[in-house]
């Protein structure tokens, strides 16, 4: 049985609850379908007028609030704990966080708008603000409208584009990844030449 095939039963069988329990658990990094096909995939179920559209993304929206709100408090609870605890073993120090929590403040929040829609960093980033810290003023400003903005993409990718999502979805993760790359590479390029001209002067 592949990934959309698993998808479909599991919406035959609960439906709305699919959104509600199976985003938050994308969220937490646990293997189960990724949350970009679970999205697209329920556009297409609003699109046959098998779903509400309305209730789907609010239900969407919820699930990833909650993903969101978990993973965040885990890492805001846990994290610095068990880094000062354990941290020696992953070469992974409190001065570490320190210097990367200044970075974030002076980047961060308007990046969490676009962190969803980055492959592989979906998962972690609700853990990753929590062991920073960051306040959750700044979570409702900035995550959970980045959530929406994620919700309603990929959830517009099934319903506009309808019996083709399949080849869409592809199309759009490939061409993020791409994008992302290519925006990482970037910000290095213009880190080492600014680290190259602090060296100079």
């Amino acid at each position: 049985m592949n990934l959309i095939q698993i998808v479909e039963r599991l919406f035959e069988q609960y439906g709305y609850w699919v959104l509600l329990v199976g985003l938050p658990l994308d969220f937490i990094a646990l293997p189960i379908p990724p949350g970009n096909s679970t999205l697209t995939y329920t556009g297409y179920l609003s699109y046959k007028g098998l779903l509400h559209g309305g209730y789907a993304v609010l239900a969407a929206f919820l699930g990833a609030a909650i993903g969101v709100t978990v993973t965040y408090a885990v890492g805001y609870k846990l994290g610095m704990p068990l880094i000062e605890r354990y941290g020696k073993w992953l070469m992974l120090k409190p001065a570490h966080l320190e210097k990367t929590r200044r970075y974030y403040d002076k980047y961060g929040d308007r990046l969490l708008l676009v962190s969803f829609f980055i492959p592989g960093v979906r998962q972690f980033i609700g853990y990753f603000i929590g062991i920073i810290r960051v306040p959750f003023r700044t979570v409702l400003l900035y995550a959970y409208p980045g959530t929406l903005l994620w919700v309603l993409a990929f959830w517009g990718v099934g319903y506009l584009f309808g019996d083709q999502w399949e080849h869409m979805l592809g199309l759009v993760e490939r061409y993020l990844k791409y994008f992302f790359i290519g925006v990482g590479g970037l910000l290095v390029c213009l880190l080492l030449i600014r680290q190259l001209r602090r060296s100079r002067t």
